[in-house]
């Protein structure tokens, strides 16, 4: 991800006097981590969630276990749910939550490479779903890049 855009992204919340939390499942917390690679970013950077097992999607980022339990943990609206609880459960204007197949093989019949983003803010919840080529860093890596992009276009 280029630095200028992560640099933009943390200067935007910063001059808008917002800030950002995450809850991250396939990304583990590669999310904040880029974002927190930026200087001051602790001004808007709220904390994030790793929720990798499934479990932690209920317990830390409140997603109801029965839409789990119906859908799986790779579902568009569990991306959703994810961000409107990384946004709740750190007390951020935004969240982002995200949900997906790294890879190398499928999840519960989703192929790897399918991600679903979700961003909770003032607007209210956009979800967003790509499909990512390549190895399982790569699918990660365009997983990150894919949500850094979200939150920017919601920025502005």
């Amino acid at each position: 991800m280029p630095a200028g855009e992560l640099v933009g992204v943390v200067e935007r919340l910063r001059r808008r006097g917002e800030t950002v939390a995450t809850a991250e499942s396939l990304t583990a917390g590669l999310v904040c981590a880029v974002l927190t690679a930026v200087p001051g970013a602790s001004a808007v950077v709220r904390g994030g969630l790793v929720v990798y097992a499934t479990d932690l999607k209920t317990d830390l980022a409140g997603v109801d276990p029965a839409l789990l339990a119906r859908e799986g943990a790779v579902h568009p609206e569990v991306a959703a749910r994810l961000a409107a609880g990384a946004r709740s459960r750190c007390a951020a204007t935004w969240g982002l939550g995200l949900t997906g197949v790294a890879g190398p093989d499928s999840q519960d019949g989703v192929a790897p490479g399918t991600v679903h983003l979700g961003l909770a803010g003032p607007p209210g919840v956009t979800v967003r779903s790509v499909s990512v080529d390549g190895d399982r860093q790569s699918v990660r890596a365009g997983a990150v890049r894919s949500a850094v992009r979200l939150l920017a276009s919601a920025l502005g």
